[in-house]
């Protein structure tokens, strides 16, 4: 029997709109048409509009809702890398958190392999809910009539500490992109829900809860996730009044009307009412986009993540303690994160992280060719780059460029020259699978005979069961990696699919979902791998910001200036 709470009462198979649910419900005048409104990206709704209309107008909801989600989450997290009362206090706190499983898809990708010093990359989910399966909820909430409704994953923020601990990215999705959800199963009634590619990618949650929205994800981008962490309406509200508020910036006088969000040009701290207002306004940022505002979350996110680490504020044990009650109520984790030295250990790790190298993005996206008033999709090349690079555990900062030259000259004077083909043994196994696709058949057994035709006689098919989305080949020794070289060449890869690992005992070559057919690797498969080190930083459409940014300053809506 699961822990969790949060997924409320089963029935509807399909996902209501934004504003069928009140999520945006203050952002309307009363009796207004959200289907009239541009697409999200522009300010659009979720083209769900006529079953509201036959309802009538409906009451505003409670203010900053969807907003305080996302408070709530990033506030939790950036607990875990910063406070400082030790394991005991997580012991104590332990009661409060929820737990639930991982993936509830048929399949899950590996692990990120580890690197040469055995250390592993870390990926994890964060996801706020618009549950309103509590009083308290309801409160923050509004829409009583939703009470028991399967909650939407409505934020979604995918973060990636690299192996070595020196870096952080973040990767936001928009919550109207349509994507494909796999199929999942509910542990806890066994009811199967069926792959869909009809749906936006935050109904995934309806599907059997958060460990649905992690199969989408590894399905989407190819990434394994480590772990998640959901928050709903009632978590830590008052995150902005600990720090002492946050900094923030507009380059222009902004009132939006509609979120009560009103600041002249130049620098604030916002706190309390005005810090949700900022992070729920939409039309006052940028072109009144949902995007818009997820560039102020990123910005606001980032400002708080500096002010908890310059020491500001957290000070007051029995304000930090009122905090940390409040987050950890409403925090969800799956079981490997379940315990509080992994959740203490976890803020351990998250704290080496230099804000200087934490990079916050949006994924790329373009307007839905299925339905452009309501729903965007990834954007073809730069998406696609942009999740090959987490994948291989490249900095999005572009940073890692000097550290990587460096290290591979150094391979390259200790490297032996590879051996005879006939020498090299070389192990290949089938991870052609995916969370909405089978593994492709035979592919280990193809790719094993070509490199013997190519004269690697000692070359031979592994069945060992693997899931991955790029095609790597890894080695265990610097002095192995001509041999690893020698077989990519043999195959056309790119040398940038080689790398050395720690956890393979000889040269293992895993065929990946890029590489489904054919017995020689397809030149224009493998994303970013094929590009080497030119430009191995995320794409512009990305709007990437840095961590260590404090001159960012958010471009105002010309249309609600003042």
């Amino acid at each position: 029997m699961r822990q969790s709470s949060v997924r409320g009462e089963r029935g509807r198979r399909s996902a209501p709109g934004a504003r069928e649910l009140g999520w945006d419900d203050s952002m309307y005048e009363e009796g207004a048409d959200p289907d009239a409104a541009a697409p999200p990206g522009k300010g659009g709704g979720t083209g769900r509009g006529e079953r509201h209309r036959r309802g009538g107008p409906r009451k505003k909801r409670g203010r900053g809702a969807r907003i305080l989600r996302w408070t709530a989450f990033s506030a939790a997290v950036l607990i875990l890398g910063t406070a400082g009362a030790g394991y005991f206090y997580y012991e104590h706190l332990s009661g409060n958190i929820k737990k639930d499983d991982l993936n509830l898809g048929k399949n899950r990708l590996d692990r990120s392999a580890a690197n040469a010093k055995g250390q592993r990359p870390m990926n994890i989910l964060l996801l706020g809910s618009d549950s309103r399966n509590s009083a308290e909820n309801v409160a923050l909430g509004g829409s009583h009539r939703d009470v028991g409704r399967k909650p939407l994953a409505d934020v979604q923020m995918l973060l990636h500490v690299s192996a070595d601990r020196s870096n952080m990215s973040v990767i936001s999705i928009p919550r109207d992109t349509r994507v494909t959800i796999p199929e999942c199963k509910d542990p806890e009634d066994g009811k199967v829900y069926p792959k869909t590619d009809r749906e936006i990618i935050n109904a995934s949650l309806m599907n059997g809860g958060p460990g649905c929205t992690v199969a989408t994800w590894e399905e989407l981008t190819g990434i394994p996730i480590d772990h998640f962490m959901m928050i709903d309406f009632a978590g830590v509200v008052n995150m902005a009044d600990a720090v002492g508020g946050v900094p923030v910036c507009v380059k222009g006088n902004v009132y939006d009307k509609k979120s009560g969000l009103r600041l002249e040009k130049g620098d604030h701290k916002v706190k309390g009412e005005q810090a949700l207002q900022w992070l729920r306004t939409r039309h006052g940022f940028e072109d009144g986009s949902d995007i818009g505002r997820t560039h102020a979350q990123h910005m606001y996110m980032n400002a708080m993540v500096r002010q908890l680490k310059s020491g500001t504020k957290l000070t007051d044990p029995g304000q930090l303690t009122d905090l940390a009650e409040a987050a950890t109520k409403a925090l969800t984790v799956d079981k490997g994160l379940g315990t509080p030295k992994k959740l203490y250990d976890l803020g351990d790790e998250l704290k080496q992280v230099s804000t200087k190298r934490i990079t916050m993005t949006t994924m790329p996206w373009i307007q839905d060719p299925l339905n452009p008033k309501a729903h965007v999709v990834p954007k073809p090349g730069d998406a696609d780059k942009l999740f090959s690079l987490v994948r291989d555990d490249t900095a999005l900062d572009g940073k890692d460029e000097k550290k990587d030259k460096k290290d591979k000259q150094a391979e390259k004077q200790t490297t032996d020259p590879a051996a005879p083909k006939g020498e090299i043994a070389v192990t290949v196994q089938n991870g052609t699978g995916s969370a909405t696709q089978a593994p492709a058949p035979g592919r280990a057994g193809t790719v094993a005979s070509q490199l013997v035709k190519e004269g690697f006689a000692k070359a031979a098919a592994d069945t060992t069961p693997k899931t991955q989305a790029n095609t790597v080949i890894s080695y265990p020794k610097a002095g192995q990696r001509g041999d690893a070289q020698a077989v990519a060449k043999a195959l056309g890869l790119p040398d940038s699919a080689v790398r050395t690992s720690s956890t393979v005992q000889q040269i293992t070559l895993v065929v990946g979902a890029d590489w489904r057919t054919g017995a020689t690797y397809p030149k224009d498969a493998g994303g970013s791998q094929d590009k080497g080190d030119k430009d191995d930083k995320a794409p512009d459409s990305s709007a990437a910001l840095n961590g260590d940014d404090s001159s960012a300053c958010m471009d105002v809506n010309p249309i609600y200036s003042f």
